[in-house]
């Protein structure tokens, strides 16, 4: 058994993204896009049986751990899943697991 002082950089900055899609509430919010998809908060409330306060918050843990991008257009904010992050950061861990277990 090895003692782990420091992170491997392949699980550097992942812990916001796996916090982020942990929780169901956030996991079926992303389940709401549809490819390519941009939905605004009101989109994604009529989603869910989650509160329009409830669903804020969940947006604002996914925008912060880079799941999801957003767009501001007049006064509406848009929201898409930024599968890049997602990708590579799952990307990372699994490379990690395959290379290092």
């Amino acid at each position: 058994m090895k003692s782990i002082i420091n992170i491997p950089a392949e699980f550097q900055n992942t812990a916001a993204i796996f916090i982020a899609l942990g929780d169901e509430h956030r996991q079926r919010i992303l389940l709401a896009f549809e490819k390519g998809e941009k939905l605004n908060i009101l989109q994604l409330v009529s989603t869910t049986t989650l509160s329009r306060t409830a669903v804020t918050h969940h947006i604002k843990v996914l925008h912060q751990a880079g799941v999801l991008n957003s767009e501001k257009k007049g006064k509406e904010v848009y929201f898409w899943i930024n599968g890049a992050t997602v990708i590579d950061a799952m990307q990372r861990v699994l490379t990690y697991i395959k290379n290092e277990t």
